[in-house]
């Protein structure tokens, strides 16, 4: 938890993938601190016929490295979401080479009675999860 979607075009090499999927769960571990065996990521690769992410009049250009993030969480307060959105754009530029104008991310909060971590429990409302 938090659970990560990835939306790409179709255009990386699994290595490129690993390396982002990597850098994202980096940045999520140390800006939210949550333990690094909290990673759930689903990699969506897309046809570029089939994924717009246009730049809301923001002047923001856009390149085939465009990644887009839907983060599905607990709560998290404004300035650990405003340091997370920044230290995602330093990371994915260092360690991925993709430009802060091709990193888009939306936050979906949800509260505790919205997770099971499977055997049929809610761990986070049992206390097994803090």
């Amino acid at each position: 938890m938090p659970l990560v979607k990835v939306h790409v075009l179709k255009c990386r090499t699994s290595q490129e993938l690993s390396m982002l999927l990597d850098t994202i769960h980096d940045v999520i571990v140390a800006s939210f601190g949550v333990p690094p065996r909290d990673r759930y990521q689903i990699l969506h690769e897309h046809e570029a016929s089939h994924f717009w992410a246009l730049d809301t009049g923001l002047d923001i250009a856009r390149t085939e490295k465009i990644i887009l993030l839907e983060i599905v969480s607990r709560p998290r307060s404004r300035d650990a979401k405003v340091a997370f959105y920044a230290n995602l754009a330093r990371e994915l530029q260092a360690r991925c080479d993709i430009e802060p104008s091709d990193v888009m991310v939306t936050m979906i909060n949800n509260s505790d009675e919205d997770w099971s971590f499977g055997l049929g429990r809610a761990q986070f409302l049992t206390g097994e999860l803090g």
